[in-house]
């Protein structure tokens, strides 16, 4: 891995952020019960200090996992292989969030087809605190650099 010197860490998060402004399709990892991943993909928005953050139901099974296992992983960046420049992958520890005042800031129209509104008792808001982000780039050969808080 390509070490990340502390006057690079600015333009590394800078283009993290960049692959992870949202909303962003990315293929979330969750692990079983039974200790096996399970991928799906979710509609997610980082904040200004790397936090991803997408919203999901109550009873869906990604929030299950969670619950039983905090342990997450991410991919973003790519829509086409024509387009892609680079990617991140992502490694953190997941909360699911009911508050009220989470679910308000959180809601946008676009969840209307899903929930009734940010007072649905089946809303619920997903925050990833990531402990590594690896950004890299397309090139073959080519190691990641590194952000981790």
């Amino acid at each position: 891995m390509t070490p990340v010197k502390e006057n690079q860490m600015a333009d590394l998060k800078s283009r993290i952020l960049e692959k992870l402004k949202g909303p962003t399709l990315v293929g979330l990892a969750t692990v079983t019960r039974e200790g096996r991943p399970w991928v799906r993909y979710v509609m997610a928005a980082a904040d200004t200090d790397l936090n991803i953050w997408f919203s999901t139901r109550l009873d869906s099974r990604k929030v299950e996992q969670i619950r039983n296992n905090s342990a997450v992983h991410l991919l973003a960046g790519v829509s086409t292989l024509e387009t892609a420049e680079s990617y991140v992958q992502v490694e953190g520890e997941a909360d699911v969030l009911t508050d009220a005042v989470t679910r308000k800031a959180l809601w946008n129209d676009l969840l209307k087809p899903y929930f009734s509104g940010p007072e649905d008792p089946n809303f619920c808001v997903v925050r990833i605190r990531p402990s590594r982000i690896e950004l890299w780039g397309m090139t073959p050969g080519q190691r990641p650099e590194v952000w981790q808080p």
